[in-house]
């Protein structure tokens, strides 16, 4: 089976990975799935024993993008490659999501605050039978947040969709007092993995 174009598919309801891949000029489409991908029996999101943070990141990106893929044929369309992406704040050893509530934000930043975690993001492209995986990890570190200042943040709405209840690119970035690794990964797509398996599956970049 030939790539036959240099497009792909999104596996991703993210617009910051659509805004990423835009700015690396990666034509795509999105596919758009009837359910958010983690609530599929195709993604089991749940840590498994003794599962190390970026193997958990790997793990859950390759299995969207093989969703993606199989998405890809059930709905008939033009085959093309299939790129898929997770994101996971670690701290003390404990994985991260995103929050289920309010309070749930608020607790993740009171542990972020004035304390260094990982940021990991796996990303996966699967194109057939062939599927490749690479997991970045940046160190970030936050200042002192105070008590009004999380529940500003947390109202404003921002971190209820994001890994770690933040956002780097948005108003959580004034609470980055130092970040070593990838920016664009701790946004959601690490910009030089992704080229890298990109060209591996022969895109021009």
């Amino acid at each position: 089976m030939s790539l036959g174009t240099h497009r792909l598919y999104l596996a991703s309801r993210s617009p910051r990975r659509r805004e990423l891949l835009t700015q690396m000029d990666v034509r795509f489409d999105p596919i758009v799935f009837r359910d958010p991908p983690r609530r599929d029996e195709a993604v089991d999101e749940t840590a498994q024993a003794d599962e190390a943070p970026p193997r958990y990141v790997e793990r859950l990106a390759r299995a969207k993008a093989r969703h993606g893929w199989n998405v890809v044929g059930l709905r008939r369309l033009t085959p093309q490659a299939v790129l898929a992406a997770d994101t996971a704040v670690e701290i003390d050893g404990e994985i991260l999501g995103k929050p289920a509530a309010t309070a749930d934000a608020q607790d993740m930043l009171r542990r972020l605050s004035g304390r260094t975690h990982h940021v990991l993001t796996a990303v996966a492209v699967v194109f057939g039978d062939r599927i490749e995986s690479l997991v970045s990890v940046s160190e970030v570190s936050f200042g002192t947040l105070d008590e009004a200042g999380i529940r500003r943040y947390v109202a404003s709405g921002e971190p209820m969709d994001k890994a770690g209840a933040y956002g780097i690119q948005g108003r959580a970035g004034m609470f980055v007092a130092h970040l070593s690794g990838s920016y664009s990964g701790v946004m959601g797509l690490p910009l030089h993995e992704t080229a890298r398996l990109l060209r591996n599956f022969g895109f021009p970049l």
